[in-house]
């Protein structure tokens, strides 16, 4: 199997291979600091760059938490949060589209507007990312494809086992659908992140690869997974390592984890990988800690204690990229790129990937 010709991005890898890359923290919980009420979410009072004007005042029903939404609707919000993060010191952003897929907007009655709300999502990040990069320190996009509310291998009812309420097909037109947006719209890389089932993420990359041959683009694929407990499983039952082997056909630039556990319980799940995926990158972006609703940020951890827990992967030689999930601030990813900024990053063992298909 023959290297891959990146036809975006391609300094990333030489970058990787260099020093530790920072990647972005929560848009969740920034948004939330913003208290915005059902009328900011349809626009309402807004009339500057990418106004909506009235165009949801009065869609019949209730907005308020599609986060995806306000990449439309409050632009300058989406703008805000990115350039905080860049300003941090992040070298890779995400889009803010973790939910912009059809199948998660249903629930919103807002399918129709999904590959809308990527492309222009896309637009928002790649502006703030080419307003803060520089011949030293390029900035990259990062399109987000989120897990669907709807998983592919566990019924939805407990009575009957073999139901499910999503089709293989159906997520891969969705994730098909949204990586030409995102691609469309200016995105660097494609990320296939906080996967809790395997076949929800195969429907995703099986879609990326599809959209890859269909256009001739070829960006790095970033693939990051979610241990839900302690049991060292993604939700659909596998570890990590037979999570690693079941995606590393599609031959990422980065495997990792991200979201639910914090830091310090993470670790032994990244030392997992460390292990088992010798030729490729690895990233790890945990939540700030476990959850607390007396928080301002609705989790434990402060940017000192967050920092100080990833500064620990990063001096053991775990991990290439390092950022945060959810609870995680821009002061948490300045933290963080301070504390790994003097260590090595993790050494690869660049060759073929999938050997055995070579």
């Amino acid at each position: 199997m023959k290297p891959i010709t990146y036809t975006r991005a391609q300094s990333l890898p030489g970058i990787l291979a260099s020093r530790i890359a920072i990647l972005d923290g929560a848009m969740g919980t920034m948004i939330q600091r913003f208290k915005l009420g059902e009328a900011q979410y349809r626009g309402e009072g807004y009339a500057g760059p990418g106004s909506q004007g009235d165009r949801f005042k009065d869609f019949p029903k209730d907005v308020k938490g599609n986060n995806e939404l306000l990449s439309l609707t409050r632009p300058d919000v989406i703008t805000d949060i990115h350039e905080a993060y860049l300003a941090a010191g992040a070298d890779m952003i995400e889009t803010n589209t973790f939910g912009a897929t059809t199948v998660a907007q249903a629930d919103y009655d807002m399918a129709d507007l999904a590959i809308e709300m990527n492309f222009v999502s896309a637009q928002l990040a790649r502006a703030a990312c080419d307003k803060y990069s520089t011949p030293d320190k390029p900035r990259f996009v990062c399109g987000a494809l989120g897990p669907t509310p709807k998983t592919a291998s566990i019924s939805p009812d407990v009575n009957d086992p073999g139901a499910r309420n999503v089709t293989f097909e159906e997520l891969r037109a969705a994730y098909y659908d949204q990586t030409k947006a995102l691609v469309e719209g200016g995105a660097d890389v494609i990320l296939v992140e906080t996967i809790f089932d395997t076949l929800n993420a195969k429907a995703a990359l099986f879609a990326v690869d599809e959209y890859f041959e269909a256009s001739g683009e070829r960006l790095p694929i970033l693939i990051s997974g979610t241990v839900t407990d302690a049991s060292g499983r993604i939700l659909s039952g596998q570890t990590v390592t037979a999570f690693w082997h079941s995606v590393r056909h599609a031959q990422p630039l980065a495997i990792g984890l991200n979201c639910a556990l914090g830091a310090a319980l993470m670790r032994p799940y990244i030392q997992e990988l460390n292990k088992v995926a010798t030729d490729t990158f690895i990233s790890c972006y945990p939540n700030a800690g476990l959850p607390n609703h007396m928080s301002d940020t609705g989790f434990d951890e402060t940017p000192d204690v967050t920092s100080r827990l990833v500064r620990e992967f990063a001096a053991e030689g775990l991990v290439n990229i390092v950022g945060g999930c959810c609870g995680t601030t821009p002061d948490h990813i300045g933290a963080i790129a301070q504390a790994v900024s003097p260590l090595a990053t993790r050494g690869v063992q660049r060759g073929y990937f999938y050997k055995e298909a070579a």
